[in-house]
């Protein structure tokens, strides 16, 4: 899932790690207070750097090195430099133990020890070091650094050195209050939730990630997530048919088999039909083997279909005079499904206001589908928005207004 944010911030870390440079103009008055025996050899790798001839320019920086009794700032200065000759080499490690050290001496200035950190975590990214680029880009963060590649490379580096509880914690952090974060963001929190194994906490990021980037991919693995809950009760499988069905999810054979099924079994041959067609029509069905098996189920399916239309609108008095409203919520979603929506809505809803139901969640989460089939988005969600309840009914519900909720 992320993948692609990964090649992203691999690009973030080779080219955006800071490389401060030094020139001894711009030292200015601390410029004098470097020896002349350190300062030449400096400034001679300061400008064989420049001339792409880093394997000359540490050979200086070692001649500044050498230099017996070097004040503080000389040495901060001599493994600056060395630090720069390491990274124009290419040699990120070296460059980012250098940098380190640099950040690190008495004789850095306080105002550029943040550069020197960024510089350094940097390049241990670079260097596949995530675990000592986590802890230097921390410690930048830690010292008030606000650039935002530094905020990057840190969690970046926590997901890729295993650490990830402190990705977990560091990105809900981040990601709090933000309106849309980004859907790389988000597809790393859910990545590290998911390695640690907490379902609940992937669940509900993969929903922020639905809520603002609706992809099938991620519909298809908060789907599966919620078929694996505790508490999921195996009545709502056609509800969980449907959603899927919606979302342009059903990806097998024996998935479009479970839904012309178990809409057969709950007495909605019409259902059942519009799921065969869609399985047929995208030639997941009725291919190789299967196909003789396939037919005979279309077979089953006309039949039923047609003695449900035969059927229809023969027991509508008995539902009313009933003293509970299920057979009004069924007879109404049936009416719904075979396009007299008005008809069936009103229904619907007098069976549920009448009561007595067996499950009366169950009703309202049939209600909002029915009025989604119906075409009236708006009421569909305000309907979705009522189901509560802790078998599955309400998860389902939540699921169905973010996607009613979503352009088409």
């Amino acid at each position: 899932m992320i993948k692609g944010y990964l090649a992203a911030a691999m690009l973030v870390g080779l080219v955006g790690a800071a490389m401060p440079t030094v020139s001894m103009a711009e030292e200015g008055a601390k410029a004098t207070a470097v020896r002349s025996e350190v300062g030449k050899p400096i400034q001679a790798a300061l400008d064989l750097i420049k001339a792409k001839k880093t394997k000359e320019a540490l050979a200086k920086v070692r001649d500044a090195e050498a230099v017996k009794d070097r004040t503080p700032y000389e040495i901060y200065l001599t493994e600056r430099v060395k630090a720069q000759a390491y990274a124009s080499a290419g040699d990120a490690m070296a460059a980012a133990r250098a940098f380190e050290a640099a950040a690190s001496l008495p004789g850095a200035p306080a105002a550029e020890r943040t550069t020197l950190l960024s510089a350094a975590a940097g390049q241990y990214y670079s260097g596949r070091d995530y675990a000592k680029a986590a802890a230097i880009s921390g410690r930048y963060l830690k010292d008030g650094g606000t650039d935002a590649t530094m905020r990057t490379i840190y969690v970046q580096s926590l997901y890729l050195s295993g650490d990830f509880a402190g990705t977990a914690k560091a990105l809900s952090a981040e990601l709090q209050g933000q309106k849309k974060p980004s859907e790389e963001q988000l597809q790393m929190l859910a990545q590290a939730y998911l390695k640690l194994n907490d379902q609940t906490s992937y669940s509900k990021t993969v929903e922020r990630l639905l809520s603002n980037y609706p992809k099938k991919e991620y519909w298809q693995s908060v789907i599966y997530a919620v078929k694996q809950q505790p508490g999921m009760s195996d009545r709502l499988a056609l509800d969980l048919s449907r959603l899927l069905r919606a979302t342009g999810t059903l990806r097998t054979s024996a998935e479009y088999e479970d839904a012309v099924a178990l809409a057969l079994q709950q007495g909605y041959p019409i259902e059942a039909k519009k799921a065969y067609d869609e399985g047929m029509a995208a030639k997941i069905m009725g291919q190789g083997s299967d196909a003789d098996r396939h037919r005979r189920l279309g077979d089953m399916t006309n039949k039923q279909l047609a003695e449900d239309k035969q059927a229809l609108g023969t027991q509508d008095a008995q539902a009313v005079a009933a003293k509970d409203g299920n057979a009004q919520v069924n007879l109404g979603y049936n009416y719904v499904l075979h396009g007299q929506a008005d008809k069936g809505l009103e229904m619907m809803e007098a069976g549920i206001k009448k009561g007595g139901l067996k499950r009366p969640e169950d009703a309202k989460l049939r209600l909002g589908y029915a009025y989604y089939v119906a075409g009236k988005r708006a009421k569909a969600v305000q309907v979705m928005k009522t189901v509560t309840g802790t078998d599955g009914a309400a998860t389902l519900a939540g699921l169905w207004s973010i996607y009613l909720s979503q352009s088409n």
